[in-house]
């Protein structure tokens, strides 16, 4: 967990406590974006797609993605702020000299090296003209394989566990559902503009995606899972429900029938499946 750090809010001048939240790397690793202290907060006054993510690499994997801007609300005035981020170094790619790179022997920039006239390479006297190479049977083969056999198919890579993040607001809940369904591999999810209504559900969409997230205190009942399955069929698309209070009977059994996935959240932040087509859209780990 990060430490928090006093950020001076523009407007009154009130010192904030600002903790840098934690997500969780495709590799499993938690990543953090890293907070320029030095430059001086920037108050939000007009919201923009640009202006709400930021780009942070994790320092396990090297992977670069996209994470919610930092910001913070004022406990004094409601002022909302950025905090700076430091800019992602890019980092040069290229081979140096004798790793094959480009202008190295055998490199793009240079012709291969050649051995001496009459000698033998490393690897051992060339073949024989007109006699072939032992296990080169057909020309077209990969690997000992005829070219027309495929090679064998590749093991499924194991989904890393889900890092949740606490739930104390509102805001949390959405950030967590929009967490858990990247990770379930839905790519491009957005989040609606503006701080959630902690008594109204929150839609988020991605392609092929729509998902309703419910964080009130009152189980969601059947009206509301029969509303985000209408939704979904109209944007010909999956429908995913997320509830912090949990369910009513009939809206159990109906999203049963109507085969759409419902998660509770408890307040640690970890969805649970709560029914066979949840079950199903989370496959194994």
């Amino acid at each position: 967990m990060a430490e928090a750090v006093p950020v001076r809010c523009p407007a009154c001048l009130r010192e904030n406590g600002y903790t840098a939240p934690v997500f969780p790397c495709a590799c499993g690793s938690p990543v953090h974006p890293p907070l320029d202290l030095a430059a001086p907060p920037v108050q939000l006054t007009h919201r923009t797609w640009s202006e709400t993510w930021v780009t942070v690499r994790c320092a396990a994997c090297g992977r670069e993605s996209e994470w919610p801007h930092p910001e913070l609300g004022c406990g004094s005035c409601g002022t909302v702020v950025l905090i700076p981020v430091h800019p992602l170094e890019r980092v040069e790619s290229g081979g140096g000299a004798g790793a094959g790179g480009a202008g190295g022997p055998g490199g793009a920039g240079g012709p291969a090296a050649q051995p001496p006239a009459g000698s033998t390479s490393p690897a051992g006297p060339a073949p024989s003209a007109g006699r072939p190479e032992p296990g080169s049977a057909g020309r077209g083969s990969t690997g000992g394989r005829p070219a027309h056999i495929p090679p064998p198919p590749a093991a499924p890579v194991p989904r890393p566990a889900f890092r949740p993040v606490t739930i104390r607001t509102a805001r949390d809940a959405v950030a967590t559902a929009a967490l858990y369904l990247r990770w379930l591999g839905f790519r491009d999810v957005r989040q609606p503009d503006g701080r959630p209504i902690p008594s109204a559900a929150v839609d988020l969409r991605a392609p092929g995606l729509v998902a309703q997230v419910d964080p009130t205190t009152a189980p969601a009942g059947l009206r509301a899972v029969e509303c985000v399955w209408l939704n979904g069929l109209t944007a010909s698309a999956t429908s995913v429900y997320f509830s912090l209070a949990g369910y009513t009977k009939d809206a159990r059994v109906r999203a049963d029938e109507l085969g759409i996935p419902l998660f509770v959240m408890d307040l640690t932040g970890m969805p649970q499946p709560v029914n066979d087509p949840a079950d199903a859209l989370v496959g194994p780990a």
